[in-house]
């Protein structure tokens, strides 16, 4: 298989092309993005919920700017970290870089974890603009904590159990967002669509698959790397600006699993164990939502110098 042959074949006819390159975190979609997008002009949009953040560069494993080989990276640090940043923002953004990006007669390239953001895109969510309520996700994270995320998630299964059915019962956050939808407008969370023929035409996916003892292996490397590129000098310095321990970047991968330490509750090697559980349990959560596109060109990582 010429992978590079296959995405030239296909940018010939496409009349919108985007190209897509997920994988589990870890799996090494950065390095393949960089040659791919030197190949084909491409330029590309973070799909990772926590790179939007600034001050979170090491905690979301960002590429460094020097880093980036020349190659123009977007949706990058875009907002402080107690900004609400809703999926419907990020959708409209990063449409509309999608369409300067084809103006320059670029190839716009979403590359990143966040299932959910890839599916918004390429399946052209409707996304319902709610805004906020602080008061009643306030109730809600009070009912978590004194009744367990798992009764939040029952209640939403009751008045949503398509959405119940796609929220993890331990991702909180979405929950009372899915929650907060349903009790302001009476209606289903509809931002989501079932099964994969509703993908816009155009779009060329690209996986990165590896067994998943070498996922676990290179997160664990990821983690013990972080913490010397300055993981906690980076946590301490959105604490010491004040952030509020609950805010949505402050309870990321990489920042909440070390501020035990940091308040000196927990050791280092505690924290750093903790961070690295937490995200094999996340790469395991991204595989399944991936599995429900069959479109997906799926590339073993050792084949990856051979195929390109």
């Amino acid at each position: 298989m010429n992978l590079t042959k296959q995405l030239k074949s296909f940018l010939k006819s496409a009349k919108t092309p985007l190209v897509v390159i997920l994988g589990p975190t870890a799996s090494g979609k950065t390095a393949i993005s960089l040659k791919i997008a030197k190949e084909i002009d491409g330029e590309i949009i973070s799909t990772d919920s926590r790179q939007i953040y600034r001050g979170l560069e090491i905690g979301s494993d960002a590429l460094p700017e020097e880093d980036q080989e020349e190659v123009p990276h977007h949706m990058i640090g875009i907002v402080d970290p107690d900004r609400e940043y809703s999926l419907a923002e990020y959708k409209d953004d990063a449409e509309k870089i999608i369409k300067e990006i084809r103006e320059r007669d670029h190839v716009p390239m979403l590359v990143g974890g966040t299932g959910l953001y890839i599916s918004a895109l390429i399946e052209n969510y409707d996304v319902p603009r709610v805004p906020p309520d602080k008061k009643l996700r306030e109730k809600l994270y009070k009912e978590a904590e004194k009744k367990g995320p798992e009764a939040l998630h029952k209640r939403l299964a009751e008045l949503d159990p398509e959405s119940a059915d796609k929220i993890h019962p331990n991702n909180l956050r979405y929950v009372v967002r899915a929650l907060e939808i349903n009790l302001k407008t009476g209606k289903p969370k509809q931002d989501t669509k079932v099964g994969p023929a509703a993908i816009k035409k155009d779009v060329f996916m690209i996986g990165i698959e590896r067994p998943r003892e070498e996922i676990y292996e290179r997160i664990n490397s990821r983690v013990d790397k972080q913490e010397y590129r300055g993981l906690i000098d980076e946590v301490t310095a959105l604490l010491d600006k004040g952030y509020d321990e609950n805010l949505p970047a402050m309870s990321s991968l990489g920042v909440k699993e070390i501020i035990p330490f940091i308040r000196k509750e927990q050791t280092l090697d505690e924290c750093k164990e903790t961070l690295k559980q937490n995200t094999r349990n996340y790469a395991k959560r991204q595989g399944t939502w991936f599995r429900r596109y069959p479109q997906i060109h799926w590339i073993k990582a050792e084949d990856l110098p051979t195929i390109l």
